[in-house]
């Protein structure tokens, strides 16, 4: 959608013009009508919710932030507040009452009906960020005695009221799950059959009280369309579908960025945040940061007397600890993102920092050459020699601290990502600031 029609509805609702609202919302799909609205104001976006008809209404209210959802909700009264959570999925119901104000979360389960209330109040059981918060409990569930023609009997008697009926689980007596059949194999299978001739027991299942992440990895790495979820005595509980796991996929990876940059994750949309929340977020990271690079400094006063001595070892400062940083930053962004889909392990700690330190070796080798040139051209033979002989001893440590720091706190139980690069970068300063002196000391003989 381009911006002159996006600026159209907003235009519309400062307008107050209903009928011109009717029509942009009617040449539009849910999700487009769910990005404008993420941009107004719970004030503005109500106007054009309140327009649309039950079914897209519904539609549209799922493709929205959280925060817009509340902000939603704080704006209808009666009976459309309780029928627009009656008709939510039961997991992303949950979700929402999960993260909403209590005022919101105690009004939203006061108005929904029983069964639905047993189902939202099961899954807000399970902790926050595990898959039991996003998979669903409407399935249809078939029991490995079963006839093909009976199953199918079964799916088309209990389908409407499923969430996905792509990946069918099988159980045997107790609900304990057997494995999965696909709805295609049973469409293409004899009626005659039965489902324990046909069932694919080595389909992956996971628990209910795992990350959700590591679920929604393992059906990208699997190519599933649904994951079946159990409980600790392998009864089956429900799936996770294939957009829940990339709604999840999603909000791990904007956190891992956020994280990495140095600033707070933050969960509304960049367009409807304030400026407050915003330096909020980043503000922490940077004041921990600033403490941090003190350690420079410090570096820098007990070998005030060296560079009184050479002071042309001072024009190289900057150079250093910024090749220095940005070798360590790239390292940690790289396994960061290697642990977070799954091809790094603590396990393999020897083997990254042994390949990342040749890395960094052969990146400082062909960066010294250049480095070696400009001093020489500059300032003369004997400082370039040490110039360039601390480019090659700081990127190789740079690359081995930054590969190594994401490992070590996923080791200690810390997301890897809050070992971002401003950290890695602060951390290599100070460390190499004490590598090119020690080997100016060496070379020179100060």
């Amino acid at each position: 959608m381009d911006g002159e029609r996006a600026e159209e509805l907003i235009e519309l609702v400062e307008n107050n013009d209903l009928t011109g609202i009717r029509l942009w919302l009617a040449e539009h799909r849910p999700h487009e009508i769910a990005d404008e609205l993420v941009r107004m104001s719970g004030r503005e976006a109500i106007i054009p919710f309140r327009l649309l008809d039950k079914e897209r209404e519904l539609e549209v209210f799922e493709e929205l932030e959280p925060s817009q959802q509340q902000a939603i909700l704080l704006g209808l009264r009666g009976t459309a507040f309780q029928e627009l959570l009656e008709e939510m999925e039961p997991d992303d119901r949950a979700r929402l009452i999960g993260e909403a104000p209590a005022k919101i979360a105690t009004r939203a389960l006061a108005g929904l009906s029983p069964a639905e209330r047993r189902m939202t109040a099961a899954l807000l059981g399970y902790p926050e960020d595990s898959v039991g918060r996003y998979m669903t409990p409407e399935t249809v569930i078939l029991h490995r005695d079963l006839t093909v023609g009976r199953a199918l009997e079964v799916v088309r008697a209990k389908g409407a009221n499923a969430e996905t009926i792509y990946t069918l689980p099988v159980v045997s007596d107790g609900r304990r799950l057997v494995g999965t059949i696909t709805l295609s194999d049973l469409v293409v299978s004899d009626d005659e059959w039965t489902l324990k001739d046909l069932v694919d027991v080595f389909a992956p299942r996971i628990s209910a009280y795992e990350p959700a992440e590591d679920a929604a990895r393992l059906m990208q790495e699997a190519n599933l369309v649904s994951l079946p979820v159990v409980d600790s005595e392998g009864r089956f509980l429900g799936l996770l579908t294939f957009d829940d796991a990339l709604e999840v996929i999603e909000s791990a990876d904007t956190e891992d960025m956020a994280l990495q940059s140095g600033a707070s994750p933050i969960d509304e949309h960049y367009v409807t945040v304030g400026v407050l929340r915003l330096v909020g977020a980043r503000s922490v990271w940077l004041l921990l940061l600033i403490v941090a690079a003190t350690l420079t400094v410090n570096v820098m006063q007990v070998y005030e007397a060296t560079l009184e001595q050479v002071t042309a070892l001072a024009m190289f400062v900057p150079m250093l600890i910024g090749t220095g940083g940005n070798v360590g930053a790239q390292s940690a962004t790289a396994i960061v993102r290697a642990v977070a889909v799954g091809e790094v392990r603590v396990r393999d700690l020897p083997s990254v920092i042994w390949k990342e330190a040749r890395v960094g070796l052969l990146l400082g080798v062909l960066l010294s050459g250049v480095a070696l040139i400009i001093g020489s051209l500059l300032v003369g033979l004997s400082v370039a020699l040490v110039v360039a002989l601390s480019v090659i001893a700081i990127c190789t440590w740079a690359a081995i601290i930054g590969s190594s720091m994401p490992l070590l706190a996923r080791k200690v139980g810390v997301d890897p990502a809050v070992v971002s690069s401003p950290m890695v970068a602060t951390l290599v300063d100070a460390t190499g600031l004490l590598i090119y002196f020690s080997v100016a000391r060496m070379v020179l003989g100060l």
